[in-house]
């Protein structure tokens, strides 16, 4: 038998207040729930950019940021987002900053099912390619940062909610903020 994946669950001041099963909280009623997004830069400055799994339960086929997870019952945020980063995209990370510390998203997909996520995202480096889990991702490309910004701007209907509100919550072009890399 395998040990269920863990996310923490938080109250209304984003404090934990316990844990639930992965596979059984994203619900039509998603409580509140500690997450993270991370964009993923190579050496050129391109960003990486996936299309989620077409057999993804939530938002198949939609093109998203590099990568998305829950951190772990007492897992620190950077050792998941590298686990993640690893599982879904095959990719060892170089380095981690923080980019929004304070973002938060609801989003309902077609289906009804509900993301409700305190969910700060980051910024890394690789120096590799990725090689993705099938599972996870079915097609990536590397990307001038400003061109995704005007993508998800002129095409919000073809990104996940949640990258859409990460460009609208990002302060200034987003090739600027990622220059201190």
């Amino acid at each position: 038998m395998t040990t269920p994946e863990l996310v923490v669950l938080l109250d209304a001041n984003e404090q934990p207040i316990g844990t639930a099963d992965k596979a059984t909280v994203h619900t039509t009623d998603t409580p509140l729930h500690l997450a993270f997004s991370c964009h993923v830069f190579n050496d050129k400055g391109e960003v990486l950019i996936t299309r989620r799994a077409l057999s993804k339960r939530t938002w198949p086929g939609v093109w998203t940021n590099s990568a998305c997870g829950h951190p772990g019952p007492d897992e620190n945020m950077e050792d998941a987002i590298r686990r993640r980063a690893k599982h879904e995209l095959g990719l060892t990370l170089n380095s981690i900053s923080l980019a929004l510390p304070d973002f938060r998203y609801r989003a309902v997909d077609a289906s009804g099912v509900v993301e409700n996520e305190v969910c700060p995202v980051f910024i890394a480096t690789t120096s590799m390619d990725p090689a993705p889990a099938e599972s996870e991702v079915c097609e990536w490309k590397w990307v001038a940062p400003e061109a995704v910004r005007a993508s998800v701007q002129q095409t919000p209907f073809a990104f996940s909610p949640w990258l859409v509100d990460q460009m609208a919550a990002w302060t200034g072009p987003y090739a600027s903020d990622v220059s201190v890399l």
